[in-house]
This record gives structure tokens, C-alpha cells and sequence, in this order.
């Protein structure tokens, strides 16, 4: 058996579409299959679903990510479906998402390089309106349960000039949304790698509590040098995260983002959209069940584009390097961070991805009459990458927690289980883990030990408590983990836990032993001796348990 948690991908569908059409001499017009696609759907029959057609509503698997092997009947995989939860339902459930891009520029002197794109907020679940719901039943008015908030860096040195403070906008899909448009950091920060700071509080000035971003690494300008493996962190590595911008004349004012908007491909100059870039392999780029490669993605190479919200994808298209408003056509080196490209066609190798006001078309470029291996761009065709995370937080407060804050947040990274059979103890590692955690097992309390703040320690509930009392296990049982503080706030996990049945009988002289094998004269060994030792070993490893935690 094996353990392979998978941290679970930011899923918002989108619904309906805006239809969007412009005609230019200077462009061809799309076809509107091509940027208004049918959200991608798996083919039942094939075991790289997962991978070739990305599910809607979910990112493609990161590479590099906790995936740990154990012999053991238990496996901890991803939660894509809730099936027991503890005392209060998931769909009152709250949100915070944080978006934001993996290295930011540095500005000096008296310039301010704003991040781009800038960080953006999702507050989504509906959670939020149950606690609306709750403080209007209390008498409040209603400046008390809008939600504010403020994003910042996370240096002790930061000033109050230097907080940007959140304007919720809510939207179509009942999510409230909100990007910080001025932020950047100075010549004066010698960091190298810094964390955004989000803090949300309710109209009354009450905490809701205080969310950090990932590590974000500083550089001063766009490498245009051939990356190595020094500095791989710079590359784009297949099946990320990235967003594209448009920028004309290098003026702030004019950057638009590719984005999605009900299904539909649009230029927006307020909302970006991360998708996920995955690397096709050439012999397979023919097949829509395609088999995505690992790797750094290179120019030169078949790539597509899938939006991490909705589940569409453009065409697949190669990715070139533009210089001076010029496709070159024979450069294979990696992509790094925010490098100007250009996307084209490959079933159409004349049109590349463009956009033209607040649509996305394509754009017929004429090669270049001196040099076979250059393309001429237009201003709208030249886009600059850069990769992007997304980190999102999900809680459940409930009435009896709403005046305390949810911060510190604890974050898992990791689980590693230790025995089997009736009785294993679950080893969590996470950060912010506190003491006043317990670790729930569906709507089943496990006995929690905290070790560290990166550390708890439990007993594994006995699968009885999720079988209707039946001690052997004849089926796949699959329950949430979460973690419930002392008072009643549910911290939901990317995390869920497999109880596995043992497909072989032990081996006869260990059912001998047991007492569960033939006696001499071929009478069947007594049920309640296997019971009993049963339950003996049980309680010895529950007190090596409850000693550990005394020492």
C-alpha cells in the first residue's frame, strides 16, 4: 500500500460564456471554437486522464511533490470528494485564495515597479453569507459583516504607506475578488525571497485573521541569458502554473492579461487567470489524450494552455521567443521568467495567439523577407510569461467562533503512517501546528499528541468507526483528515485517508500462530482467542502511545 498525499488545486467553474468579436485589417478573424472551447472532459477509458485532459475544475499534478511509498494497509491520497465531515457540513465552509507570482522585479530609487500581475484575493464559500446570516440575526448593521482587507510584505519594517488596502468587488459566481495594484519593493529590502501578508477583518474592525502567500524570489531584470540548472527556479518547468500579459510600449497603464471569463478568452486589464502550461511530446501532440512531458519547457516546443479554474484549453501551439517584435524560429533554450514570447499555431503556423482590444484572436504574420528564421510581430502577439502560485486556505468557523481569529493557520506538508494491520499511529508534518489541535479522521476524533509546531502525532481510528462496526475490512473506505481547534473552528486539508483490505490471507504459519489456523484433528481454531490477542496488542500499542506522550 502507499501514502501519497497530493495538495488538492484551486477548482472555481465558471458558467455560460461572453461572446466577443472584432474585425481588423490587420488581423485575421478566429474561429470561435478555437477561444470559446467546451471545457475539457476525461475520457473514462484511459489511465492518463489525470494528465492528458486535465479534469475541469482542477490542475494538472505538480512534479516534484510528496509521494512517499509504504508497505502498509492504509493510503493517504487526494481528497476530490468529501465523504464523511465532522460535526458542521462543507458546504458552509470559507475561502481565502491568494494569487500571486513567483519572483517580483526590484525597484530603485525613486521608481516604483508595481508586481506584475498583481497579487489577487478570492474570497469564496458559503461560509461567509452563514456568518452574515448570523451577525444580522444578532443585531449588527451592515458595515459589521463586509469583509476589508489589507495585503502588504511581510518585513516588520513596513510602514502604513506601504499597505495597501483591498477593495471586494463580488461577482457573477458569488465569489468576492480583489488584487492590490501598488505594491512593489524597494533597493532598500536586501531580502532575496519575501512572503505577501494578507489580513481580513469584518466592517467592525474585528479580525477574521492573517494569510501568507508563498515564497516570492527577488530579481532585479529579466535573465536573457540561456538558463543552467543554477538557476532553475527562473525556468518554467511543465505541468506549472503561469499567466501571460500584453504591454504596449512598456506603459503600465496599457498591460492586459489573458484571462477567462465564462468560458470565453478575453484581454482584461483588472483580472489575470492562471493557467497550467504543459510540455506535449511531439509524437503524441495528434492525440487529444496526449501524454504531457516533464521538464523544463523549452522555445521550439508544443505546449498547451489550460485554464486552472474552468478546465479550457487553447489549441496547442508553439512557444517562440520574440526579440525586437520578432518570432525567432530556431532558438530551443528555456523559458525563464518574464521573457517576451509568442505563441503559434501549430495546425496553423502563420496565426499566432493575439489580442486586439479586450478579445483574443489570431494574428496572421508574414515571415520576414531576409531572414527565413524571424517572423514579424504585431504589438498584440508578443506576450511576457511569468509563473504564478496559488495558495488557498479553507476553514469552517461557525457561530460559536466567529469573535476569534483563525490565524495561525496550520499548513500540512506531509503525513507518514507507522505500523498496520487494526492499529497504526499517523505522524502529520505541517507548520503553525499548536497543541490545541486535534487530528479528525471523517466526523471521528483520533488520540492527537503534539510534538512541534511542525509535528503532531495520532492514533488511527479503528476502521469500524466508518464500516457500521464490521472489524474486516471487505471494501476502499476513504475519509477527510482535518483539524479541529479546541473551540470548534474545522480546518479543512488537501489531505484524505484510505482504509485498504488485505487482498491475501496471511501466510498458515502466522495463522497458526494466531490462533486462527487448523488444529490436530482438523477442528477450527477458537474465534475468541484470535480476539483476544487481538485486542491485547491493541492495548499495548495504545499504551506505548499514552507513555510516549507522558515522556
Amino acid at each position: 500500500m502507499s501514502a501519497e498525499p497530493i495538495m488538492d488545486e484551486l477548482g472555481i467553474a465558471d458558467q455560460g460564456r461572453r461572446e466577443t468579436s472584432t474585425t481588423q485589417p490587420a488581423f485575421s478573424q478566429a474561429d470561435p471554437a478555437l477561444f470559446y472551447p467546451p471545457p475539457l472532459s476525461p475520457d473514462p477509458g484511459s489511465t492518463l486522464t489525470h494528465l492528458g485532459t486535465l479534469l475541469a475544475g482542477h490542475d494538472a499534478p505538480r512534479t516534484g511533490g510528496w509521494d512517499r511509498s509504504l508497505d502498509l494497509g492504509f493510503q493517504c491520497s487526494q481528497l476530490l470528494g468529501t465523504t464523511r465531515e465532522p460535526v458542521r457540513e462543507a458546504h458552509a465552509d470559507q475561502s481565502v485564495t491568494i494569487l500571486h507570482a513567483k519572483v517580483a522585479q526590484k525597484s530603485y530609487g525613486t521608481e516604483k515597479r508595481f508586481f506584475c500581475p498583481p497579487p489577487c484575493v478570492y474570497i469564496s464559500g458559503h461560509g461567509w453569507k452563514v456568518m452574515q446570516d448570523h451577525l444580522k440575526a444578532a443585531g449588527c448593521g451592515d458595515s459589521v459583516y463586509r469583509v476589508c482587507g489589507y495585503m502588504c510584505l511581510d518585513s516588520s519594517s513596513q510602514s502604513q504607506a506601504d499597505t495597501f488596502k483591498l477593495v471586494f468587488d463580488e461577482q457573477p459566481n458569488s465569489r468576492m475578488f480583489a488584487c492590490a495594484k501598488s505594491l512593489f519593493i524597494s533597493d532598500q529590502d536586501k531580502r532575496k525571497h519575501f512572503c505577501l501578508l494578507l489580513r481580513l477583518f469584518l466592517g467592525n474592525r474585528q479580525e477574521v485573521g492573517s494569510f501568507q502567500s508563498r515564497m516570492i524570489k527577488v530579481i532585479s531584470k529579466p535573465s536573457q541569458k540561456r538558463q543552467s540548472m543554477k538557476n532553475a527556479d527562473l525556468c518554467i518547468s511543465s505541468c506549472s502554473r503561469v499567466a501571460l500579459f500584453n504591454r504596449l510600449r512598456s506603459q503600465t497603464v496599457s498591460t492586459r492579461y489573458l484571462s477567462v471569463d465564462r468560458g470565453a478568452f478575453i484581454a482584461s486589464a483588472r483580472q489575470w487567470t492562471a493557467f497550467t502550461i504543459t510540455l506535449v511530446q511531439e509524437q503524441h501532440a495528434d492525440r487529444r489524450d496526449f501524454v504531457p512531458s516533464e521538464g523544463f519547457i523549452c522555445y521550439g516546443r508544443v505546449v498547451q494552455l489550460v485554464c486552472t479554474e474552468s478546465g479550457v484549453a487553447l489549441p496547442l501551439m508553439v512557444i517562440r521567443k520574440v526579440n525586437k517584435q520578432h518570432a525567432i524560429l530556431d532558438v530551443d533554450e528555456p523559458v525563464s521568467q518574464l521573457h517576451k514570447c509568442a505563441f503559434q499555431f501549430r495546425d496553423d503556423p502563420h496565426s499566432y495567439l493575439c489580442l486586439s482590444n479586450d478579445a483574443i484572436i489570431q494574428h496572421q504574420a508574414p515571415s520576414s523577407g531576409r531572414d527565413s528564421g524571424r517572423v514579424v510581430l504585431n504589438d498584440g502577439s508578443c506576450w511576457t510569461i511569468i509563473g504564478v502560485e496559488a495558495v488557498e486556505f479553507t476553514f469552517n468557523q461557525g457561530p460559536a467562533c466567529i469573535q476569534t481569529p483563525v490565524t495561525p493557520f496550520p499548513v500540512l506538508t506531509g503525513l507518514e503512517v507507522n505500523g498496520g494491520g487494526h492499529v497504526a499511529m499517523l505522524e502529520i508534518q505541517g507548520d503553525n501546528l499548536s497543541p490545541h489541535l486535534k487530528v479528525w479522521f471523517g466526523n471521528s476524533e483520533a488520540e492527537t499528541m503534539f510534538k512541534s509546531p511542525k509535528s503532531l502525532l495520532c492514533v488511527v481510528p479503528d476502521v469500524s468507526a466508518f464500516s457500521d462496526g464490521w472489524r474486516c475490512l471487505r471494501r476502499v473506505i476513504t475519509v477527510p483528515l482535518c483539524l479541529i481547534r479546541s473551540d470548534g473552528l474545522i480546518y479543512r486539508t488537501a489531505f484524505s485517508f484510505t482504509y485498504t483490505p488485505e487482498l491475501q490471507p496471511p501466510p498458515a504459519s502466522i495463522r497458526g500462530a494466531s490462533g486462527g489456523g487448523k488444529r490436530e484433528g482438523g477442528m477450527e481454531g477458537d474465534e475468541h482467542d484470535d480476539s483476544l490477542l487481538e485486542t491485547i496488542h491493541q492495548e499495548f500499542t495504545r499504551a506505548n502511545f499514552h507513555l510516549f506522550m507522558q515522556s
